[in-house]
């Protein structure tokens, strides 16, 4: 009898295989209670005190600490924010901000990662045909684009730095890490700078090399670091249809197991 690969992966750390131990949940973020969280309309960022966020049968790592008239947040968010306010507060209005301005699929609610997390699901997914769609976040695509006070214009002044910024994705089950795949949310590596990008469309990027799954590790990286403090990128990035098997529109976007990357740089 030819051995079920998924089944030995599973009963190698004690879960055991079946119908209901197989998930196929889509986590879309459209149940997240959307508040006016630090009085910003329709975000939840964790000012409730929850220590972390649950929808859709997944719990996302949040940090959430208030600082006098501040406040400090890490982890996952959630907005359905869709146009900046030019009255409002310039990082408030640019942290919950996907760049394409929405949801993936014309969705509302999407999530908005910053600094570090992890996603944990109720039960094991098999990753494979599916996937998520991910962008850019609207404060990383500007402080890329233009520069800030920490961190420098992607491509430098000649245009010609080799600079880029790397979404990694690892996924584990049981406690035992598994496979990471890598996105690029900028890259300004090629010898022909017409060819450098940064992303800002919802892409589909391809989860089948994770396998099996119960919790996603995300971290970020870039090519601008200082020495002391660490990457000087803003080390946001937005999600959403996390588990989803791609539209068939999105089958000629990004797919890490093939290779394939859609490339769009933001036009000024």
């Amino acid at each position: 009898m030819k051995r079920n690969p998924w089944r030995a992966a599973l009963l190698a750390v004690g879960i055991s295989l079946s119908t209901s131990s197989v998930s196929t949940a889509v986590v879309t973020f459209e149940s997240v209670p959307l508040g006016g969280g630090n009085g910003i309309d329709g975000v939840w960022n964790g000012e409730n005190g929850a220590g972390k966020l649950e929808t859709e049968g997944a719990t996302f790592t949040n940090s959430y600490t208030a600082a006098g008239s501040s406040y400090y947040w890490s982890g996952f968010a959630a907005s359905n924010r869709v146009t900046l306010d030019p009255e409002g507060d310039w990082y408030d209005e640019h942290q919950y901000l996907s760049v394409p301005r929405g949801g993936a699929n014309g969705s509302a609610t999407y999530g908005i990662f910053y600094g570090w997390g992890s996603v944990t699901f109720d039960g094991v997914i098999d990753m494979v045909g599916k996937g998520s769609s991910i962008t850019n976040n609207e404060y990383a695509m500007d402080s890329m684009l233009n520069g800030d006070f920490f961190a420098k214009k992607f491509g430098g002044a000649s245009g010609n730095d080799a600079d880029w910024f790397k979404l990694t994705i690892t996924g584990s089950l049981g406690g035992v890490t598994g496979t990471s795949i890598e996105f690029y949310l900028a890259d300004f590596r090629f010898s022909d700078n017409s060819q450098d990008y940064i992303i800002t469309d919802w892409t589909f990027v391809d989860f089948s090399a994770l396998g099996l799954v119960d919790k996603l590790d995300f971290a970020l990286s870039s090519s601008d670091n200082d020495p002391v403090y660490g990457m000087n990128t803003p080390a946001y990035f937005a999600i959403d249809d996390i588990g989803a098997v791609p539209e068939p529109s999105s089958l000629a976007f990004v797919s890490v197991a093939l290779g394939l990357l859609g490339r769009r740089k933001r036009q000024v």
